[in-house]
């Protein structure tokens, strides 16, 4: 048994994971995820969770932190970039309650935070996701 076999994944596992998921994303979507920035942190932090009404702090495994392509404007300047956010603990806890496998979970996150930065309805995020397996 190696020490991988007995710890939890580490964020540059979960970053990895999210990477590949993001590879996988099919074209014409990935050709506009090349200055998206991808950040793993252990949960969100106290004004994200308070801006969302959110108490519990497992409840928010990813966040889309920008604005979708649609509403992008050759006027904008000095905006920071826009940023998905994975939350380690929440989805290792959403990992051991719901049995779906680590890798599944973390594509499934990525792409739905993906389909926030297209702007993309539910429905939408459900057709990229399937396209992407």
């Amino acid at each position: 048994m190696t020490r991988q076999d007995r710890f939890a994944p580490d964020a540059a596992a979960i970053e990895d994971m999210a990477r590949a998921a993001l590879a996988r994303i099919p074209a014409p979507f990935a050709e506009h995820l090349a200055g998206v920035v991808l950040i793993v942190e252990e949960f969100a932090d106290d004004d994200t969770l308070a801006a969302m009404a959110i108490d519990d702090p497992f409840a928010l495994t990813g966040l889309y932190h920008g604005r979708p392509i649609g509403e992008k404007s050759a006027f904008d300047s000095g905006a920071m970039p826009d940023r998905i956010h994975l939350y380690r603990r929440p989805i290792l806890d959403e990992w051991v309650e719901t049995g779906v496998g680590l890798e599944t979970l973390v594509h499934h996150i990525v792409v739905h935070e993906v389909g926030h930065h297209f702007g993309l309805s539910d429905d939408d995020m459900h057709a990229l996701e399937d396209s992407a397996d």
